[in-house]
């Protein structure tokens, strides 16, 4: 099992009146994380996907730095028409973020969902985890 890692630049614009990044800005992160991690030249969705549920649990306040803060993603299912993935907003030391989202491969030119190719689910599968976070307790995974 591999995890996807992005290095998320944080902006000046992403701070709230407290020097704290607004929570609202998170799912444009895991936006970032998640086009860095499905659009690559050699494995890609280019088909097209829409979301079609975010959760996110805010651990705890991210403050503004010029440093990047990492996002760890991975799938945690994968279904005939749709896949999860999770995602860990976090420093070494400490998790701000756990999120998910459920992703619908989508025909664009048809307008409809669609399902997932045998490539795409191969290269799913090599980021599937069974929803074991990085401080080693198990995520609880809705069906």
């Amino acid at each position: 099992m591999a995890r996807h890692v992005y290095a998320c630049p944080l902006r000046w614009a992403d701070m709230d009146a407290y020097g704290h990044i607004n929570n609202v800005v998170f799912l444009r992160y895991l936006e970032e994380a998640r086009i860095d991690f499905l659009f690559r030249p050699d494995k890609d969705f280019q088909q097209g996907s829409v979301v079609a549920r975010h959760e996110i649990d805010y651990k705890r306040q991210l403050v503004h730095r010029h440093k990047p803060v990492s996002i760890e993603l991975w799938v945690t299912k994968i279904r005939a028409a749709s896949f999860t993935i999770e995602y860990e907003v976090k420093d070494p030391e400490q998790v701000y973020v756990r999120a998910s989202t459920v992703i619908v491969p989508f025909d664009f030119e048809a307008q409809r969902p669609r399902r997932i190719t045998a490539e795409e689910r191969e290269f799913l599968e090599e980021y599937a985890d069974d929803g074991q976070a990085s401080d080693g307790r198990k995520e609880a995974v809705a069906a």
